[in-house]
């Protein structure tokens, strides 16, 4: 999740991470809106620029898990110190830490998934 508050883009320590929350903010809109307008501009092709839009909906998402798998070799976190901890699931005897941006990236993924489905039948 992109948090906006001026609290959290002036921390120091989240620097790094704040300013590329920004500008993943800046261009997610405008692809948003790009998509919003593929879909609402009345013409031809209307299915295909549906799944068009639903592609490029699906894009940062995409980008967020290609970006989570890889993250050891960065040493990306998805958690900042002194932000929201991660919530520690015990399944099976192995701790796993969830993210609320794990969690909001699936909502998302699920959302297209339901309108693309919601659309072809």
């Amino acid at each position: 999740m992109i948090k906006t508050t001026r609290r959290f883009i002036s921390e120091a320590k989240w620097k790094g991470r704040t300013d590329d929350n920004v500008v993943i903010l800046l261009l997610c809109r405008c692809l948003c809106a790009f998509a919003g307008g593929l879909i609402w501009y009345p013409g031809p092709l209307q299915a295909e620029r549906f799944y068009a839009s639903a592609l490029l909906a699906s894009l940062p998402v995409f980008g967020f898990f290609a970006a989570l798998t890889a993250r050891r070799t960065y040493g990306g976190t998805l958690s900042d110190p002194g932000g929201n901890p991660p919530v520690v699931v015990t399944v099976k005897g192995q701790h796993l830490r969830i993210d609320l941006n794990l969690v909001a990236e699936i909502a998302g993924l699920a959302g297209v998934i339901l309108a693309v489905a919601l659309y072809r039948f």
